[in-house]
């Protein structure tokens, strides 16, 4: 099996490229969903976040803009929060690999790859890139974003052109649909000639 690790800055499109891989038939591990269920209604971090930041969970679990408010600034806050998340996301990645040990190839679709070291732990990386303006003018129309706050999670992320720099594979989004659905299936042709399928 070959692992692939799936990233990219926010607004670059990974999410749509994550789908792709599902439509060619690949398992995607998706660690922003899993953080989801993990932190929704009766999921097993919301009890501990609550402890550890006291008001951010209600009735419908995390509210992610009350927590998203109290860690966002603070360095020792986002910490204390990876403490509890991280090692709940590997128990779920690791029943993930379990799951689909005999499958040839699996993507891990984790935002924060390089930024968390994950990068070490998966054969190769795709980095999902588009413009700069592109990117802004996307994470800009998504309900309560707004310029600062944009900027602030750019500023925790590793820069673009770093990202695309350690990439194995890049794949664009700011081209035609059709073009970056290419892209996928050529990274996933090229990740099966290197495994011998």
């Amino acid at each position: 099996m070959i692992t692939l690790g799936l990233t990219g800055s926010i607004g670059m499109g990974k999410s749509t490229v994550a789908a792709m891989f599902v439509d060619e038939g690949i398992p995607v591990f998706d660690a922003d969903a899993t953080v989801h269920r993990l932190q929704g209604p009766g999921g097993d971090l919301v009890a501990a976040i609550e402890a550890a930041f006291p008001g951010t969970t209600g009735p419908s679990g995390v509210d992610r803009a009350r927590l998203s408010a109290a860690v966002l600034h603070d360095d020792s806050a986002i910490r204390r929060l990876e403490q509890i998340v991280h090692p709940a996301v590997g128990t779920a990645r690791a029943r993930f690999l379990a799951d689909h040990a005999t499958r040839p190839i699996m993507v891990f679709d984790v935002p924060l790859l390089f930024e968390t070291g994950g990068d070490a732990h998966v054969d190769k990386v795709a980095v999902v890139s588009a413009a700069a303006d592109v990117q802004r003018a996307r994470v800009l129309a998504r309900p309560g974003q707004n310029a600062a706050k944009f900027e602030a999670i750019l500023a925790r992320q590793l820069p673009d052109a770093e990202k695309r720099r350690r990439a194995d594979f890049v794949i664009p989004t700011d081209v035609p649909f059709d073009r970056t659905r290419s892209e996928v299936r050529a990274v996933i042709a090229c990740l099966l000639a290197l495994q011998g399928g």
